[in-house]
């Protein structure tokens, strides 16, 4: 009888054309299937927690596998063995057992992610945040964060002609943070669309310039009009850095 596992990863995504399996571009999930297969010696189907674009980074992902091969008494085993052959834009941090019913992705509470951007140039930080020239008024973005929460139908940042049954997502939190010339965006939700976080971090730039003002931002929310926002920032800055699942599902 197979168990099911919960693998927990992290991963530069510079490399790869996002997280999901495609069949000609490089993904992280293909690769993953590839060396897990190898370390099991069995064909592995592995279900993650959701997409994250060509370009994007994960601290911390989650994706889940059953396998009857998988002897959990030697689980740090795996782990051992499955890192010595992974990419070195990809380490697994943990396997874990969990409930048959346990799923990466609807059985999670919430994610959060961060956007990173850099004021001066600096080659050390090329690839993992954007380097944006231009006026960031933060008190007035830090207001439109405030006014973020406010919100639960976020149609004005997702991208056009997705498939999705409902555009509603409940915000946990959205905040700025400046640290000297590095700023960083963080915002927890229950879900997320695609393209969101770097769509209203966008939107927000325009505002920190002055391009808007916040009631312009707050009309572009209550417009759901993607046209009306800003343009999304480059994918390089954008990490997802948790996942939060219910604590009955660990084995």
């Amino acid at each position: 009888m197979p168990s099911r596992y919960f693998i927990r990863l992290s991963y530069s995504g510079t490399n790869y054309n996002g997280w999901q399996i495609q069949l000609k571009d490089k993904t992280v999930q293909g690769v993953l299937v590839e060396k897990l297969s190898v370390i099991l010696r069995e064909p592995v189907a592995i279900t993650g927690a959701g997409r994250t674009d060509s370009g994007v980074h994960a601290k911390c992902y989650y994706a889940h596998f059953d396998s009857a091969s998988l002897d959990f008494k030697q689980i740090d085993k795996a782990v051992h063995q499955l890192n010595s052959i992974l990419p070195s834009d990809i380490a697994v941090r943990a396997i874990i057992r969990v409930k048959p019913e346990a799923h990466a992705r609807f059985s999670a509470l919430s994610g959060s992610y961060e956007y990173h951007l850099h004021s001066k140039k600096d080659p050390f930080l090329k690839g993992t945040s954007y380097f944006y020239y231009g006026a960031m008024d933060i008190d007035q973005m830090k207001k439109a964060c405030r006014i973020l929460t406010e919100y639960n139908d976020f149609k004005s940042f997702s991208k056009n002609h997705t498939d999705v049954k409902t555009y509603n997502c409940q915000l946990y939190g959205a905040e700025w943070q400046v640290f000297g010339d590095q700023v960083i965006f963080l915002i927890t939700a229950d879900r997320f669309l695609r393209n969101m976080v770097r769509a209203i971090v966008g939107t927000m730039l325009e505002l920190g310039k002055g391009t808007i003002t916040l009631d312009d931002f707050r009309d572009i929310i209550l417009s759901r009009n993607r046209s009306l926002a800003g343009q999304s920032v480059p994918p390089e800055g954008l990490f997802l850095t948790d996942i939060k699942y219910p604590e009955n599902i660990w084995l």
